[in-house]
């Protein structure tokens, strides 16, 4: 088969920053940047054959992504319409199940299913599936959220953050928290394992077999844990905690504390035990957000890792787990890698805040 000559591709500056833009944008198909590429290659001279040996395609695929550009420019890289049914639901009908779904509630039930939308649409199902999953609308899923009241909020985040991202010399950094009321539940009857083609399988009751608290230290840097289970968890008890922690940490280097409000945290023994040390100091976390302080980290991963799943029969062996799943961590440690800045956090909290206003401003 005879090949022609190959078009002649030449890019204006805008038309090149926005396909350097497609081949780098994250969320973008793979064709597209596939298009993208080919286009650019082309405009530097290289031929179709050495675009198609180069990017694993087609000669024929790079020759009619080329001419389509030359013929079109960038809309020459949108796909065509596919040939099929045209389509049966106007747009109108589709705004109004939008506007529906996003501005009123079903008669006696807090959100709308798929069936109820359905009977009130007078469309079916399946369709109202469809339309929700093009605009991602997800009626049945609901999150909470809690936002601080804390006055010095601000404050405090900078600080935090601050103690993460520029730790300061000659210290070390620890997130220091209580995992309270840690439940030894057994399953009432015995677990069946996993198999080829069925999950594992447990009983949704269970037997109580008493509780422990977590005392827990994480080191930002390092990403080690020094953690010590205790019946109950007083004023007393940290203090014993804090008396652990000390002998673990070199004599030579500050030592950082960030830690919630807790009320065993701020009594008169605690406040004391500090004071005698001037090489440790203290960072209290903002009210209601326990997210900054990567100590929670770590209690999710063990929650979900060792706890939520076992059965265990006694205290004392739900303290042997937690024990071996911290020096599991301690043995490979990594540490968590904190990316966000203190603006950053608080101009993402400014603009939920005004998000959250307009909308009650505009239903008021």
């Amino acid at each position: 088969m005879a090949w022609g000559q190959a078009v002649r591709i030449e890019l204006s500056d805008e038309e090149r920053i926005e396909l350097q833009t497609r081949i780098r944008r994250r969320k973008i198909a793979r064709g597209d940047a596939m298009r993208a590429e080919i286009i650019l290659l082309a405009a530097d001279g290289m031929s179709n054959l050495g675009i198609a040996e180069k990017l694993r395609i087609t000669r024929v695929t790079v020759a009619t992504w080329r001419t389509r550009f030359a013929a079109k420019r960038l809309d020459g890289l949108l796909d065509e319409p596919r040939p099929g049914a045209p389509r049966k639901i106007g747009d109108d009908k589709i705004a109004e199940v939008i506007t529906t779904t996003l501005e009123k509630l079903p008669a006696a039930a807090t959100h709308w299913s798929t069936r109820s939308m359905a009977r009130a649409s007078g469309l079916a199902p399946s369709t109202v599936h469809r339309i929700w999953r093009a605009f991602s609308l997800q009626p049945h899923r609901s999150e909470t959220f809690k936002l601080s009241t804390d006055p010095l909020f601000i404050e405090k985040v900078r600080d935090i953050v601050g103690l993460y991202l520029n730790p300061p010399d000659r210290a070390v950094v620890l997130c220091v928290d209580e995992k309270t009321q840690v439940q030894a539940l057994d399953r009432s009857q015995p677990i069946l394992p996993l198999r080829p083609g069925q999950a594992e399988r447990r009983t949704h009751d269970y037997k109580r077999h008493g509780t422990t608290s977590l005392f827990a230290a994480l080191d930002v840097k390092i990403g080690t844990i020094i953690g010590k289970c205790m019946p109950r968890h007083r004023a007393a008890d940290f203090r014993r905690f804090l008396d652990m922690v000390e002998k673990n940490v070199p004599a030579d280097l500050d030592v950082h504390v960030v830690m919630d409000n807790a009320s065993s945290h701020k009594t008169k023994l605690i406040r004391d035990w500090f004071a005698k040390r001037p090489r440790w100091h203290v960072h209290f976390t903002p009210t209601s957000a326990s997210w900054i302080n990567q100590v929670e980290r770590f209690f999710g991963m063990l929650t979900d890792d060792q706890i939520r799943r076992g059965a265990h029969r006694s205290v004392r062996e739900l303290e042997a787990a937690i024990t071996a799943y911290i020096d599991a961590r301690n043995a490979d440690p990594k540490p968590f890698r904190w990316v966000k800045s203190a603006d950053e956090i608080l101009a993402a909290v400014q603009r939920f805040c005004q998000r959250t206003n307009a909308i009650h401003d505009h239903s008021a």
